[in-house]
């Protein structure tokens, strides 16, 4: 892939890329999603509902 570069330990394992941001700035979002999503995969979950009266709360109150 174009703009994309691997380096690689004495080994030849691959431990970090560069992303060329000019090229692949689509790229470098779908990854700094997927890490925010993983890096949030542990916090506790709210019900639909538990957000919905949270939001209608706020309302009143404005």
């Amino acid at each position: 892939m174009r703009g994309v570069h691997f380096l690689v330990d004495d080994d030849g394992r691959k431990t970090a890329v560069f992303i060329d941001l000019k090229k692949n700035a689509r790229l470098w979002e779908d990854f700094y999603d997927v890490a925010v999503a993983m890096s949030r995969a542990k916090e506790p979950r709210e019900s639909l509902e538990s957000v919905k009266r949270q939001l209608r709360g706020r309302s009143k109150r404005g």
